[in-house]
Protein backbone atom coordinates (compact mmCIF):
# COMPACT_ATOMS: atom_id res chain seq x y z
CA UNK A 1 0.00 0.00 0.00
CA UNK A 2 1.29 3.28 -0.89
CA UNK A 3 0.95 6.55 1.87
CA UNK A 4 1.57 10.02 1.06
CA UNK A 5 5.00 11.15 2.50
CA UNK A 6 4.39 13.80 5.07
CA UNK A 7 5.64 17.44 4.54
CA UNK A 8 9.02 18.27 6.25
CA UNK A 9 8.07 18.88 9.80
CA UNK A 10 5.11 17.46 10.49
CA UNK A 11 4.19 13.31 11.25
CA UNK A 12 3.40 10.94 9.01
CA UNK A 13 0.24 9.35 9.62
CA UNK A 14 -0.10 6.10 10.51
CA UNK A 15 -0.80 3.81 7.98
CA UNK A 16 -4.64 2.38 7.57
CA UNK A 17 -5.24 -0.88 8.96
CA UNK A 18 -6.14 -3.39 5.95
CA UNK A 19 -10.16 -4.89 6.41
CA UNK A 20 -10.51 -8.16 7.20
CA UNK A 21 -12.67 -10.36 5.84
CA UNK A 22 -15.20 -9.51 8.39
CA UNK A 23 -17.37 -7.49 6.20
CA UNK A 24 -17.26 -3.12 7.61
CA UNK A 25 -14.66 -4.23 10.34
CA UNK A 26 -11.40 -2.59 10.12
CA UNK A 27 -9.18 -5.09 11.62
CA UNK A 28 -4.87 -4.95 11.79
CA UNK A 29 -3.68 -8.39 10.17
CA UNK A 30 -0.49 -8.86 13.04
CA UNK A 31 -1.56 -12.25 14.80
CA UNK A 32 -1.24 -10.66 18.36
CA UNK A 33 -3.76 -7.57 17.10
CA UNK A 34 -6.18 -9.95 15.81
CA UNK A 35 -5.96 -12.21 19.05
CA UNK A 36 -6.94 -9.08 20.61
CA UNK A 37 -9.22 -8.38 18.33
CA UNK A 38 -11.28 -11.78 18.67
CA UNK A 39 -10.61 -11.75 22.76
CA UNK A 40 -12.34 -8.07 22.82
CA UNK A 41 -15.00 -8.30 20.59
CA UNK A 42 -16.06 -11.63 22.80
CA UNK A 43 -15.85 -9.29 26.16
CA UNK A 44 -17.96 -6.37 23.94
CA UNK A 45 -20.96 -9.17 23.50
CA UNK A 46 -20.39 -10.47 27.55
CA UNK A 47 -21.36 -6.17 28.57
CA UNK A 48 -23.71 -6.12 25.56
CA UNK A 49 -25.45 -9.09 27.41
CA UNK A 50 -25.20 -7.80 30.73
CA UNK A 51 -26.69 -4.51 29.39
CA UNK A 52 -29.12 -6.07 27.87
CA UNK A 53 -30.48 -8.08 30.69
CA UNK A 54 -30.81 -4.98 32.84
CA UNK A 55 -32.99 -2.90 30.32
CA UNK A 56 -35.05 -6.05 29.02
CA UNK A 57 -38.60 -4.56 29.71
CA UNK A 58 -37.30 -0.71 28.10
CA UNK A 59 -38.19 -1.73 24.70
CA UNK A 60 -39.15 -5.63 23.12
CA UNK A 61 -36.21 -4.66 20.71
CA UNK A 62 -33.63 -5.21 23.57
CA UNK A 63 -34.58 -8.67 23.57
CA UNK A 64 -33.23 -9.17 20.20
CA UNK A 65 -29.97 -7.65 21.28
CA UNK A 66 -30.01 -10.09 24.35
CA UNK A 67 -30.10 -13.05 22.33
CA UNK A 68 -27.90 -11.47 19.56
CA UNK A 69 -25.05 -11.47 22.51
CA UNK A 70 -25.86 -14.22 24.43
CA UNK A 71 -25.50 -16.57 21.16
CA UNK A 72 -22.46 -14.61 20.27
CA UNK A 73 -21.08 -15.19 23.40
CA UNK A 74 -21.60 -18.96 23.37
CA UNK A 75 -20.10 -19.40 20.02
CA UNK A 76 -17.40 -17.26 20.60
CA UNK A 77 -16.45 -19.49 23.68
CA UNK A 78 -17.02 -22.75 21.66
CA UNK A 79 -14.69 -21.48 19.05
CA UNK A 80 -11.86 -19.97 21.67
CA UNK A 81 -12.05 -23.59 23.42
CA UNK A 82 -11.78 -25.70 19.96
CA UNK A 83 -8.54 -23.39 18.83
CA UNK A 84 -6.97 -23.58 22.18
CA UNK A 85 -7.76 -27.06 22.24
CA UNK A 86 -5.76 -28.23 19.35
CA UNK A 87 -2.15 -26.68 20.32
CA UNK A 88 -2.83 -26.26 24.58
CA UNK A 89 -5.58 -27.36 27.44
CA UNK A 90 -7.85 -24.36 27.69
CA UNK A 91 -6.79 -22.77 31.07
CA UNK A 92 -3.88 -24.96 31.66
CA UNK A 93 -6.78 -27.74 32.81
CA UNK A 94 -5.93 -31.27 31.67
CA UNK A 95 -9.54 -31.43 29.53
CA UNK A 96 -9.80 -34.85 27.51
CA UNK A 97 -9.29 -34.15 24.14
CA UNK A 98 -7.32 -31.30 24.21
CA UNK A 99 -3.39 -30.09 23.60
CA UNK A 100 -4.47 -32.31 20.35
CA UNK A 101 -1.39 -31.27 18.52
CA UNK A 102 1.23 -31.88 21.21
CA UNK A 103 0.18 -35.07 22.16
CA UNK A 104 0.26 -36.33 18.92
CA UNK A 105 3.30 -34.46 17.12
CA UNK A 106 4.91 -38.04 16.40
CA UNK A 107 1.75 -39.33 14.44
CA UNK A 108 1.89 -36.25 12.63
CA UNK A 109 5.02 -36.52 11.47
CA UNK A 110 4.53 -40.08 10.18
CA UNK A 111 1.32 -38.81 8.29
CA UNK A 112 3.08 -36.24 7.22
CA UNK A 113 5.80 -38.13 5.67
CA UNK A 114 3.50 -40.82 4.66
CA UNK A 115 1.40 -38.25 2.41
CA UNK A 116 4.55 -36.68 1.04
CA UNK A 117 5.60 -40.07 -0.16
CA UNK A 118 2.30 -41.61 -1.60
CA UNK A 119 1.19 -38.22 -3.40
CA UNK A 120 4.91 -36.46 -4.29
CA UNK A 121 7.68 -39.19 -4.55
CA UNK A 122 6.00 -41.74 -6.03
CA UNK A 123 8.41 -42.99 -9.33
CA UNK A 124 5.31 -43.27 -11.30
CA UNK A 125 4.12 -40.12 -10.28
CA UNK A 126 7.50 -38.05 -11.25
CA UNK A 127 7.54 -40.28 -14.55
CA UNK A 128 4.32 -39.25 -15.26
CA UNK A 129 5.26 -35.19 -14.71
CA UNK A 130 8.66 -35.56 -16.10
CA UNK A 131 7.28 -36.80 -19.29
CA UNK A 132 6.20 -33.53 -20.33
CA UNK A 133 8.84 -31.76 -19.29
CA UNK A 134 11.19 -30.92 -22.21
CA UNK A 135 14.70 -30.41 -19.90
CA UNK A 136 16.83 -31.28 -22.61
CA UNK A 137 15.04 -28.30 -25.27
CA UNK A 138 15.67 -25.98 -22.18
CA UNK A 139 18.95 -26.59 -21.66
CA UNK A 140 19.56 -26.18 -25.46
CA UNK A 141 17.59 -23.10 -25.98
CA UNK A 142 20.09 -21.21 -22.36
CA UNK A 143 22.88 -23.17 -23.98
CA UNK A 144 22.79 -21.33 -27.75
CA UNK A 145 21.30 -18.10 -26.62
CA UNK A 146 22.08 -17.41 -23.06
CA UNK A 147 21.18 -13.94 -23.46
CA UNK A 148 17.92 -14.81 -23.88
CA UNK A 149 17.88 -16.84 -20.50
CA UNK A 150 18.06 -13.78 -18.46
CA UNK A 151 20.84 -11.95 -16.87
CA UNK A 152 19.65 -13.53 -13.66
CA UNK A 153 19.48 -17.24 -14.36
CA UNK A 154 23.30 -16.55 -15.61
CA UNK A 155 23.71 -14.82 -12.36
CA UNK A 156 22.04 -17.65 -10.47
CA UNK A 157 23.66 -20.69 -12.19
CA UNK A 158 26.98 -18.29 -11.86
CA UNK A 159 26.59 -18.12 -7.81
CA UNK A 160 25.48 -21.34 -7.64
CA UNK A 161 28.55 -23.19 -8.89
CA UNK A 162 30.94 -20.44 -7.24
CA UNK A 163 29.24 -20.86 -3.71
CA UNK A 164 29.39 -24.74 -4.47
CA UNK A 165 33.43 -24.42 -5.93
CA UNK A 166 34.06 -22.47 -2.66
CA UNK A 167 32.28 -24.54 -0.10
CA UNK A 168 34.48 -27.51 -1.10
CA UNK A 169 37.39 -28.33 1.09
CA UNK A 170 40.04 -26.71 -1.48
CA UNK A 171 43.17 -29.16 0.29
CA UNK A 172 41.28 -31.86 0.19
CA UNK A 173 39.92 -31.46 -3.05
CA UNK A 174 43.12 -30.42 -4.31
CA UNK A 175 44.54 -33.64 -2.58
CA UNK A 176 41.79 -35.76 -4.27
CA UNK A 177 42.61 -33.97 -7.86
CA UNK A 178 46.72 -34.86 -7.48
CA UNK A 179 46.34 -38.01 -5.85
CA UNK A 180 43.87 -38.71 -8.75
CA UNK A 181 46.35 -37.62 -11.50
CA UNK A 182 49.45 -38.93 -9.84
CA UNK A 183 47.61 -42.50 -9.94
CA UNK A 184 46.42 -41.92 -13.66
CA UNK A 185 50.37 -41.45 -14.46
CA UNK A 186 51.48 -43.98 -12.45
CA UNK A 187 49.03 -46.43 -14.36
CA UNK A 188 49.99 -45.11 -17.94
CA UNK A 189 52.87 -46.72 -19.77
CA UNK A 190 54.42 -43.46 -21.13
CA UNK A 191 57.73 -45.44 -22.58
CA UNK A 192 55.19 -46.22 -25.74
CA UNK A 193 53.60 -42.69 -25.74
CA UNK A 194 57.16 -41.10 -26.07
CA UNK A 195 58.80 -43.84 -28.33
CA UNK A 196 55.82 -42.96 -31.33
CA UNK A 197 56.14 -39.40 -30.34
CA UNK A 198 60.01 -39.39 -31.08
CA UNK A 199 59.26 -41.66 -33.80
CA UNK A 200 57.02 -39.18 -35.97
CA UNK A 201 59.54 -36.90 -35.30
CA UNK A 202 62.13 -38.22 -36.61
CA UNK A 203 59.93 -39.02 -39.78
CA UNK A 204 58.62 -35.48 -40.22
CA UNK A 205 62.58 -33.95 -39.79
CA UNK A 206 60.79 -32.17 -36.65
CA UNK A 207 64.40 -33.54 -34.86
CA UNK A 208 66.61 -31.02 -37.25
CA UNK A 209 66.05 -27.83 -35.40
CA UNK A 210 67.06 -29.71 -31.92
CA UNK A 211 70.18 -31.11 -33.47
CA UNK A 212 71.20 -27.56 -34.39
CA UNK A 213 70.05 -25.87 -31.24
CA UNK A 214 72.07 -28.76 -29.32
CA UNK A 215 75.35 -28.32 -31.77
CA UNK A 216 75.21 -24.51 -31.59
CA UNK A 217 74.82 -24.92 -27.63
CA UNK A 218 77.78 -27.38 -27.91
CA UNK A 219 80.18 -24.81 -30.00
CA UNK A 220 78.85 -21.99 -27.40
CA UNK A 221 79.66 -24.27 -23.83
CA UNK A 222 82.99 -25.35 -25.60
CA UNK A 223 83.90 -21.33 -26.24
CA UNK A 224 82.76 -20.85 -22.29
CA UNK A 225 85.57 -23.58 -21.25
CA UNK A 226 87.99 -24.01 -23.12
CA UNK A 227 90.00 -22.85 -20.48
CA UNK A 228 89.15 -26.04 -18.53
CA UNK A 229 90.05 -28.33 -21.55
CA UNK A 230 93.11 -26.52 -21.33
CA UNK A 231 93.93 -26.90 -17.42
CA UNK A 232 92.93 -30.79 -17.90
CA UNK A 233 95.40 -31.41 -20.46
CA UNK A 234 98.12 -30.08 -18.28
CA UNK A 235 97.11 -31.40 -15.15
CA UNK A 236 97.84 -35.05 -17.18
CA UNK A 237 100.86 -34.37 -18.28
CA UNK A 238 104.26 -34.66 -17.25
CA UNK A 239 107.01 -32.64 -16.11
CA UNK A 240 108.85 -33.25 -20.00
CA UNK A 241 105.50 -32.47 -21.86
CA UNK A 242 105.09 -28.95 -19.21
CA UNK A 243 108.55 -27.74 -20.12
CA UNK A 244 108.59 -28.69 -23.75
CA UNK A 245 104.66 -26.41 -23.89
CA UNK A 246 103.63 -29.48 -25.92
CA UNK A 247 100.49 -29.48 -23.41
CA UNK A 248 99.38 -26.05 -24.66
CA UNK A 249 99.79 -26.97 -27.96
CA UNK A 250 97.76 -30.77 -27.46
CA UNK A 251 94.87 -28.67 -25.65
CA UNK A 252 94.70 -25.63 -28.57
CA UNK A 253 94.16 -29.28 -31.18
CA UNK A 254 91.94 -30.75 -29.00
CA UNK A 255 89.97 -27.40 -28.54
CA UNK A 256 90.59 -26.57 -32.67
CA UNK A 257 89.57 -30.67 -33.58
CA UNK A 258 86.01 -30.23 -31.14
CA UNK A 259 84.97 -26.71 -32.82
CA UNK A 260 85.78 -28.00 -36.46
CA UNK A 261 83.34 -30.75 -35.58
CA UNK A 262 80.74 -28.75 -34.53
CA UNK A 263 81.11 -26.25 -36.97
CA UNK A 264 81.04 -29.10 -39.71
CA UNK A 265 77.95 -30.71 -37.91
CA UNK A 266 75.98 -27.35 -37.91
CA UNK A 267 77.12 -26.77 -42.07
CA UNK A 268 76.24 -30.30 -43.00
CA UNK A 269 72.65 -32.07 -42.41
CA UNK A 270 74.56 -35.42 -43.88
CA UNK A 271 77.97 -35.16 -41.72
CA UNK A 272 78.41 -38.71 -39.99
CA UNK A 273 77.85 -37.60 -36.50
CA UNK A 274 74.29 -36.23 -37.09
CA UNK A 275 73.78 -39.83 -39.13
CA UNK A 276 74.82 -41.42 -36.19
CA UNK A 277 72.79 -39.77 -33.30
CA UNK A 278 69.63 -39.80 -35.91
CA UNK A 279 70.26 -43.84 -36.06
CA UNK A 280 70.45 -43.53 -32.28
CA UNK A 281 67.62 -41.78 -31.53
CA UNK A 282 65.80 -44.16 -34.14
CA UNK A 283 66.64 -47.25 -31.75
CA UNK A 284 65.66 -45.41 -29.16
CA UNK A 285 61.66 -44.50 -30.12
CA UNK A 286 62.03 -48.50 -31.25
CA UNK A 287 62.95 -49.64 -27.82
CA UNK A 288 60.93 -47.01 -25.90
CA UNK A 289 57.81 -49.08 -28.11
CA UNK A 290 59.05 -52.76 -27.70
CA UNK A 291 62.02 -53.11 -25.41
CA UNK A 292 60.54 -53.98 -22.04
CA UNK A 293 64.03 -52.99 -19.76
CA UNK A 294 63.87 -49.53 -21.35
CA UNK A 295 59.95 -49.71 -20.47
CA UNK A 296 61.02 -50.46 -16.95
CA UNK A 297 63.50 -47.61 -16.76
CA UNK A 298 61.70 -45.12 -18.06
CA UNK A 299 58.60 -45.89 -15.75
CA UNK A 300 61.41 -46.01 -12.73
CA UNK A 301 62.16 -42.30 -14.18
CA UNK A 302 58.75 -41.02 -13.81
CA UNK A 303 57.98 -42.65 -10.24
CA UNK A 304 61.26 -40.93 -9.01
CA UNK A 305 60.10 -37.93 -11.00
CA UNK A 306 56.45 -37.81 -9.32
CA UNK A 307 57.77 -38.29 -5.84
CA UNK A 308 60.18 -35.85 -5.99
CA UNK A 309 59.36 -32.64 -3.58
CA UNK A 310 59.69 -30.27 -6.55
CA UNK A 311 57.25 -32.09 -8.68
CA UNK A 312 54.32 -32.05 -5.80
CA UNK A 313 55.40 -28.31 -5.29
CA UNK A 314 54.56 -27.70 -8.85
CA UNK A 315 51.70 -29.39 -8.76
CA UNK A 316 50.35 -27.61 -5.70
CA UNK A 317 51.05 -24.37 -7.07
CA UNK A 318 49.18 -26.09 -10.93
CA UNK A 319 45.89 -26.76 -8.66
CA UNK A 320 45.94 -23.46 -7.07
CA UNK A 321 46.08 -21.57 -9.83
CA UNK A 322 43.75 -23.65 -11.32
CA UNK A 323 40.92 -23.40 -8.39
CA UNK A 324 41.74 -19.46 -8.39
CA UNK A 325 41.11 -19.22 -12.24
CA UNK A 326 37.94 -21.36 -12.03
CA UNK A 327 36.37 -18.90 -9.22
CA UNK A 328 37.05 -16.31 -11.28
CA UNK A 329 35.41 -17.55 -14.44
CA UNK A 330 32.45 -19.07 -11.99
CA UNK A 331 31.50 -15.26 -10.24
CA UNK A 332 31.62 -13.95 -14.06
CA UNK A 333 28.38 -14.86 -15.46
CA UNK A 334 29.73 -14.01 -18.83
CA UNK A 335 32.56 -15.53 -18.71
CA UNK A 336 31.62 -18.97 -18.18
CA UNK A 337 29.59 -18.80 -21.93
CA UNK A 338 32.61 -16.71 -23.18
CA UNK A 339 35.64 -17.56 -25.21
CA UNK A 340 36.38 -21.32 -26.42
CA UNK A 341 33.99 -22.67 -23.81
CA UNK A 342 31.04 -20.58 -25.03
CA UNK A 343 31.68 -21.77 -28.73
CA UNK A 344 31.18 -25.21 -27.92
CA UNK A 345 28.49 -24.79 -25.28
CA UNK A 346 26.74 -23.03 -28.50
CA UNK A 347 26.80 -25.59 -30.34
CA UNK A 348 25.76 -27.89 -28.33
CA UNK A 349 22.66 -25.87 -27.11
CA UNK A 350 22.32 -25.97 -31.31
CA UNK A 351 22.82 -29.16 -31.85
CA UNK A 352 20.16 -30.00 -28.66
CA UNK A 353 17.92 -27.69 -30.78
CA UNK A 354 17.65 -29.19 -33.94
CA UNK A 355 17.92 -33.05 -33.11
CA UNK A 356 14.59 -34.39 -31.83
CA UNK A 357 16.46 -37.60 -31.27
CA UNK A 358 19.49 -36.21 -29.11
CA UNK A 359 16.87 -34.45 -27.40
CA UNK A 360 14.55 -37.26 -26.60
CA UNK A 361 17.10 -39.17 -25.38
CA UNK A 362 18.51 -37.15 -22.74
CA UNK A 363 15.05 -36.48 -21.57
CA UNK A 364 14.57 -39.72 -21.28
CA UNK A 365 18.21 -40.21 -19.78
CA UNK A 366 17.40 -36.94 -17.36
CA UNK A 367 14.10 -38.84 -16.34
CA UNK A 368 15.03 -41.98 -15.70
CA UNK A 369 17.80 -40.45 -13.47
CA UNK A 370 15.25 -38.15 -11.58
CA UNK A 371 13.66 -41.81 -10.85
CA UNK A 372 16.41 -43.07 -9.48
CA UNK A 373 16.95 -40.39 -7.51
CA UNK A 374 13.52 -40.55 -6.19
CA UNK A 375 13.32 -44.53 -5.36
CA UNK A 376 16.72 -44.30 -3.90
CA UNK A 377 16.52 -41.32 -1.90
CA UNK A 378 12.67 -40.46 -1.34
CA UNK A 379 12.49 -42.68 1.21
CA UNK A 380 15.24 -41.09 3.21
CA UNK A 381 13.78 -37.67 2.49
CA UNK A 382 10.05 -38.23 3.98
CA UNK A 383 11.85 -39.49 7.02
CA UNK A 384 13.89 -36.61 7.29
CA UNK A 385 10.34 -35.09 7.98
CA UNK A 386 9.51 -37.40 10.23
CA UNK A 387 12.26 -37.44 12.13
CA UNK A 388 12.49 -33.48 12.06
CA UNK A 389 9.28 -33.32 14.23
CA UNK A 390 9.87 -35.96 16.21
CA UNK A 391 12.97 -34.30 17.64
CA UNK A 392 10.90 -31.13 18.14
CA UNK A 393 9.89 -30.50 21.58
CA UNK A 394 5.59 -29.73 21.97
CA UNK A 395 6.20 -26.00 22.42
CA UNK A 396 8.44 -25.73 18.79
CA UNK A 397 6.01 -27.47 17.07
CA UNK A 398 3.18 -25.59 18.27
CA UNK A 399 4.43 -21.96 17.64
CA UNK A 400 5.20 -23.49 14.39
CA UNK A 401 1.93 -24.20 13.35
CA UNK A 402 0.18 -21.63 14.95
CA UNK A 403 2.70 -19.04 12.76
CA UNK A 404 1.82 -21.30 9.42
CA UNK A 405 -2.23 -21.01 10.17
CA UNK A 406 -1.74 -17.65 11.01
CA UNK A 407 -4.80 -15.09 11.53
CA UNK A 408 -7.38 -17.87 10.28
CA UNK A 409 -7.26 -19.50 13.57
CA UNK A 410 -8.19 -15.98 15.25
CA UNK A 411 -11.23 -15.27 12.33
CA UNK A 412 -12.61 -18.27 13.65
CA UNK A 413 -12.93 -17.02 16.79
CA UNK A 414 -14.31 -13.71 15.27
CA UNK A 415 -16.69 -15.63 12.53
CA UNK A 416 -17.88 -18.03 15.60
CA UNK A 417 -19.14 -14.91 17.66
CA UNK A 418 -20.68 -13.25 14.86
CA UNK A 419 -22.28 -16.65 13.45
CA UNK A 420 -23.28 -17.56 16.84
CA UNK A 421 -25.07 -14.14 17.18
CA UNK A 422 -27.05 -14.48 14.11
CA UNK A 423 -28.16 -17.63 14.90
CA UNK A 424 -29.13 -16.71 18.39
CA UNK A 425 -31.16 -13.95 16.45
CA UNK A 426 -33.01 -15.72 14.11
CA UNK A 427 -33.84 -18.81 17.10
CA UNK A 428 -35.29 -15.85 19.13
CA UNK A 429 -37.04 -14.34 15.91
CA UNK A 430 -38.90 -17.74 15.52
CA UNK A 431 -40.08 -17.99 19.42
CA UNK A 432 -41.12 -14.44 19.55
CA UNK A 433 -43.44 -15.06 16.14
CA UNK A 434 -44.73 -18.35 17.21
Amino acid sequence: MNHRAAPDGARAAPPLPELSPVRGLAIPTGGRDIRLVATGLLIVMAFIFIGAKFFQDAHPMVGYIRAFAEAAMVGGLADWFAVTALFRHPMRLPIPHTAIIPRNKDRIGDTLAQFLLTNFLLPRLIARKMRDVDVAGAVGLFLSSPAQGGERLKAGASRIFADALGALDHQRLGGMVKSALADRLRAMNIAPLLGQALQAALAEGRHQPLLDNAVRWGSGALDSNAHLIHQMVHDNSNALVRLTGLDESIAKRIVAGLSKLLTDMAAEPDHPLRIRTEESLAKLAQDLQHDPKVQARVARIRDEMLDNAAVKNWLDGLWEQGRAALLRAARDPDTLLAGRIGELTGQFGAMLGNDPALRRTLNRYFRRAMIGVVESYGEKAVHLVSDTVRSWDTKTITDRLEQAVGNDLQYIRINGTLVGGLCGLVIHSVDMLF
